[in-house]
């Protein structure tokens, strides 16, 4: 039986396996991300933590415990140099496996294996969380402000458009009442001016109803004479028969 013995065979010899984790661990913390199966995967996330907490330690004996696991110096060096900022005071849970469906061929499940921050940035980003709410109200606390603001300006606005139709309106009802007073004034002067053409006219008719008296009174006068000498005429040939009569 198996009791106590968690290492994975995964169908290969220990050399084998011992030599492909440590190209995975390399790998890992050259990229800070590796895309594998499911089950090294797992078994990656182990050896990983395992050398962050060497990392985490920093003196000699882990560096040379870790150079015996990873045999470049240079990533070596750089996750003992940024491992204390990067990890911080948190024991574990320094990677993340992500599921990302089944590979195509042979259908074997594929992770994503990356390093992750520790809870200091998290609350670094906390803080910048409350500090950007804290903004947000700040923001909401102004905008309401400037709402205000402008609720009170737009009063004002109202206010002074009132108070232009109300001058408007008192302007216009001044030149209407102006116009009314002057038009008695204005019936006067039209009065005046149309009274010369209204005695104009009667004028004329007058001497129109003159000259047809005068041409009435010469017709009269020229058939008077005509009459009076068709009786004289008369008269004198009665006298004429009168006196041959007496003879």
């Amino acid at each position: 039986m198996r009791h106590r013995k968690a290492v994975l065979k995964l169908n290969k010899t220990p050399s084998h396996r011992k030599a492909m984790f440590r190209n995975m661990v390399t790998s890992l913390f050259k990229h800070e991300r590796i895309k594998t199966t499911g089950a090294k995967a797992k078994e990656l996330s182990r050896w990983a933590d395992h050398l962050i907490t060497l990392a985490k330690r920093g003196d000699l004996h882990a560096r040379r415990q870790a150079l015996a696991i990873v045999r470049e110096k240079d990533v070596v060096h750089k996750l003992f140099e940024h491992a204390a900022e990067r990890f911080g005071s948190v024991s574990g849970g320094y990677t993340r496996v992500v599921k990302l469906g089944h590979r195509p061929g042979d259908a074997a499940p594929v992770s994503l294996v990356e390093l992750i921050y520790t809870q200091e940035t998290k609350k670094k980003k906390r803080k910048k969380k409350k500090a950007k709410a804290d903004a947000g109200t700040a923001k909401s606390a102004a905008d309401s402000k400037k709402g205000a603001d402008s609720k009170a300006a737009g009063t004002d606005d109202k206010k002074e458009d009132k108070a232009a139709e109300k001058e408007t309106k008192a302007k216009l009802t001044t030149k209407t009442t102006s116009k009314k007073k002057a038009t008695p004034d204005e019936k006067v002067e039209k009065a005046e001016a149309k009274a010369p053409a209204k005695k104009k006219t009667a004028a004329k008719k007058e001497a129109g109803e003159a000259a047809e008296e005068k041409k009435t009174k010469k017709k009269a006068k020229a058939a008077a004479p005509k009459e009076d000498g068709g009786d004289a005429e008369k008269k004198k040939a009665a006298a004429k028969t009168t006196k041959k009569d007496e003879k």
